[in-house]
């Protein structure tokens, strides 16, 4: 289908010269940047899992801050 679009000259220059340098028409590359803009809106953002638990503050036996106490029980039964 044929439409007419106004496009700046700077980028209508941009987008020849980026064309010819990739040997490819201005017609493919104007249809391939429409489409990777509407592909883009068709992905689903990143989303963290929600990994909270249960349960406040520390471990029974341990205090906040207590780094030595935390990494013995990490290591514990694990040659650390």
């Amino acid at each position: 289908m044929k439409t007419t679009v106004e496009i700046a000259d700077k980028l209508l220059k941009a987008a020849k010269s980026t064309a010819a340098a990739r040997g490819t028409t201005l017609r493919d590359l104007i249809e391939r940047g429409l489409r990777h803009e509407i592909d883009a809106d068709r992905v689903t953002p990143f989303a963290l899992t929600d990994a909270s638990f249960a349960g406040s503050g520390t471990h029974q036996g341990v205090d906040e801050g207590d780094w030595s106490t935390i990494r013995e029980m990490i290591y514990k039964g694990r040659g650390g």
